[in-house]
């Protein structure tokens, strides 16, 4: 159940660090790739050269690694799970409240996918008022907890906080992963996700364009691979990215590039979820020098560009979803039932620039989703992650209506 899963193993400080090589070992029997990212202090108690000859994979410590940076955003979109093991008391104070002083915890604020922790302390630290308000907040946020165990603690004493031995944690993962594939409605399923800006350039140098990060396209890509979806992402330019396995990306550039991968990937798709800001219009004429400034007024000829939900509007084949963003100033409602008639979607998402807090570069997003069948639902802001996983159960609706 294990195999070819991705796997980041944080380490933090605590005499039962020296477990750790004895789970790497495991978990890359089982098939898993595993990468480790360890505390400085965990270091007082295992050596990162063991845990990196274990995963055959560079241990991270410090942001900066042999003078070049560890990019700690990417490392927390690559696995398909976090495990921290073990996850001291002062590690877990930090995770509760967002404290990032070390490569770790940066990576753990920085990860997209399920998190689980396995708590290693003595007794007293477990039972004290404040660890337990830090596990309830962990709780809180969608993490798991793989249950301690009772027995002889680093103390001498006999009680709770003894963390979980390295076979029980391989069977936890095993267990995890296989609820996950039940839990999995999409599985089989292919989507095609439009995400980002276009760009369409006046000459060499200079482009139209807008403020779309992609921020949300890509959200929504990973919550549908989540729901065990094959994604296929056409993605604007912007410097974010995925590196979730259950997503492909085809990197495009102007309106015209994105028809033409949409036009071509959406044949096999099940659900499209048309989340890109294109141009609407682009230059008619480009230049093929740099334009030099001459006159006071500088007057460019526009034509439209191709409608590319429109497009797929109108060849939806039966069965097939077609989801839509509106992003408006004013009469958003009307403007959002227009475009979901007029181009033959199912749904409609609406994003108003009026909410505090949501659209262009925002980590949060407040939404209105219209569907066909006249039903309402109305997402308060939340993270775009958030925000993603409520869309993708309505697109699940969707489907068994």
């Amino acid at each position: 159940m294990l195999q070819g899963k991705k796997i980041l193993l944080g380490v933090s400080g605590s005499i039962a660090a020296y477990k750790a090589a004895l789970l790497v070992r495991l978990l890359v029997k089982e098939g898993a790739q595993v990468k480790v990212l360890m505390t400085p202090a965990a270091t007082e108690f295992i050596t990162p050269l063991t845990l990196s000859t274990l995963s055959k994979q560079e241990v991270g410590v410090t942001i900066s690694e042999h003078g070049s940076w560890s990019n700690h955003v990417m490392l927390g979109r690559w696995a398909d799970v976090m495990l921290i093991a073990p996850a001291s008391a002062n590690t877990m104070a930090k995770m509760a409240n967002g404290i990032t002083d070390n490569l770790l915890l940066a990576v753990y604020l920085s990860a997209t996918c399920p998190v689980l922790f396995a708590p290693a302390m003595d007794e007293d630290m477990w039972l004290h008022p404040a660890t337990r308000t830090n596990v309830a907040k962990l709780l809180s946020y969608g993490h798991l907890q793989i249950p301690i165990e009772k027995g002889e603690l680093a103390s001498g004493l006999f009680g709770e906080g003894r963390m979980a031995e390295p076979e029980a944690m391989v069977t936890y993962l095993q267990n995890f992963f296989k609820d996950r594939a039940q839990q999995r409605p999409l599985a089989g399923k292919t989507a095609l996700v439009s995400a980002g800006p276009t760009q369409e350039p006046l000459d060499p140098v200079r482009f139209i364009s807008n403020h779309s990060s992609g921020k949300m396209g890509i959200a929504l890509a990973e919550a549908l691979a989540e729901a065990g979806a094959s994604v296929q992402l056409v993605l604007g330019p912007t410097h974010l990215s995925t590196q979730h396995s259950g997503v492909t990306t085809t990197r495009v550039v102007t309106a015209a590039d994105m028809f033409s991968s949409c036009l071509e990937l959406s044949p096999k798709a099940d659900i499209i979820v048309m989340a890109a800001a294109v141009a609407d219009y682009r230059p008619k004429t480009v230049a093929d020098k740099k334009m030099k400034k001459k006159d006071d007024e500088l007057s460019i000829e526009l034509e439209k560009t191709k409608d590319i939900a429109r497009t797929l509007g109108s060849q939806k084949k039966n069965g097939q979803l077609l989801i839509g963003f509106s992003l408006e100033t004013n009469n958003e409602r009307e403007y959002a039932q227009k475009k979901l008639q007029d181009k033959n979607l199912d749904m409609v998402v609406l994003n108003s620039l009026n909410d505090a807090g949501a659209g262009f570069n925002y980590d949060t997003n407040k939404v209105l989703l219209l569907s066909r069948d006249g039903k309402e639902q109305a997402l308060p802001l939340q993270s775009k992650q958030e925000v993603a996983r409520n869309i993708v159960l309505a697109i699940i609706d969707l489907q068994h209506a």
